[in-house]
């Protein structure tokens, strides 16, 4: 087994075992809503056994970066099915990434005045990009109500429904990275009292409802994946021992039976003992190149290997690995700026 052996996950069988990684570009309107570079820029990059897309609001309120997509409105949905479309032509198959941001957010990106939800009114620690003020600290949240969560969860499951509607393949639920269902699991995030916070068993409950309500929503639990990162310290999550939660959550989702775990690695070794908690397809993220990669599909370390930056530079990314051939580098200073420089004009192979 290697990267280039096929694999089924959830409801597909998919050509490899190269992932391309959920990745945020920005390069939405302030609507979030995409133009037609994002078609392109997918597209181009169809070969991979699987593309995730970058994060993309549920809800006005789940929007907290300039520039981000939503899937909420028939502008958004329109604008994703071009997206969709594009992949599909080139034979690809292609989910897409749910993420709420939570506090993780700035009035200034927001088409909406209300402040933004987190599990608890604790501000996270850092500063984001505004278009119209420069980098500005995160606003302070409100924490949600009891009665409140179930419709931020079903939020979640109607955005399953569009992007479903849009073409897509199926969906992954963001628990990583600092955003919403992340703070329900971090002691430091959250500081609830009540049945979604204290014992682990409560801290996870946000997130197992969650992806319940995701794969009811989709039909099919092969249709739906899901994305956490222990240890991972961006965007102010302070866990001290984060594995037991993460082992507990990936023992309780295991009955749901998702199409994957995606782990993102944050040299903790979470990854073993999630492996070994999680019954189902395993994809690991963080840091691979070709030779590690497959180092740990033969290991059994993973089922499937997810690629960040090297995607953005290497449109052809499993062409270059299939020969061996040079990888071009990305342009940090491009990853965030409108436009198609940094975006669509990477050039392939040939």
């Amino acid at each position: 087994m290697n990267l280039f052996s096929p694999i089924t996950l959830g409801d597909y069988t998919l050509r490899n075992r190269i992932v391309m990684a959920p990745m945020t570009r920005s390069r939405a309107n302030a609507e979030g809503v995409l133009s037609a570079l994002t078609a392109e820029y997918y597209g181009q990059r169809a070969d991979a056994g699987l593309i995730l897309t970058e994060g993309t609001a549920p809800s006005a309120m789940g929007i907290g970066y300039a520039r981000t997509p939503g899937i909420y409105t028939e502008g958004q949905i329109a604008a994703w099915r071009e997206v969709t479309d594009a992949v599909h032509a080139r034979g690809g198959r292609i989910f897409l990434q749910i993420m709420h941001v939570g506090r993780i957010a700035h009035s200034a990106n927001r088409t909406i005045p209300d402040a933004p939800v987190a599990p608890s009114a604790i501000p996270a620690a850092g500063m984001m990009w505004t278009d119209s003020l420069g980098m500005q600290p995160n606003d302070t949240p409100r924490a949600l109500e009891l009665s409140e969560i179930p419709s931020v969860i079903a939020e979640y499951a109607a955005a399953t429904r569009n992007a479903l509607a849009a073409g897509f393949d199926g969906v992954e639920l963001h628990s990583a990275s600092g955003y919403l269902p992340n703070q329900f699991l971090s002691p430091g995030a959250n500081h609830r009292t009540d049945e979604y916070g204290g014992s682990i068993e409560n801290r996870i409950r946000f997130v197992v409802e969650t992806l319940a309500a995701m794969i009811e929503a989709a039909g099919s639990s092969g249709k739906v994946g899901i994305k956490v990162s222990p240890g991972m310290k961006f965007n102010d999550i302070d866990d001290a021992d984060p594995i037991p939660t993460f082992v507990a959550l990936a023992k309780a989702i295991s009955p749901l039976k998702p199409a994957y775990l995606h782990v993102m690695r944050a040299g903790i070794g979470a990854e073993t003992a999630l492996r070994e908690a999680f019954d189902g397809t395993f994809l690991v993220g963080g840091g691979f190149q070709k030779a590690t990669g497959n180092a740990a599909l033969e290991s059994g370390a993973a089922d499937a290997i997810v690629f960040g930056t090297p995607y953005i530079a290497n449109p052809d990314l499993v062409k270059r690995f299939e020969l061996d051939a040079p990888l071009a580098e990305a342009d940090r200073n491009t990853f965030y700026t409108p436009g198609p420089v940094g975006y669509t004009d990477y050039p392939t192979l040939g």
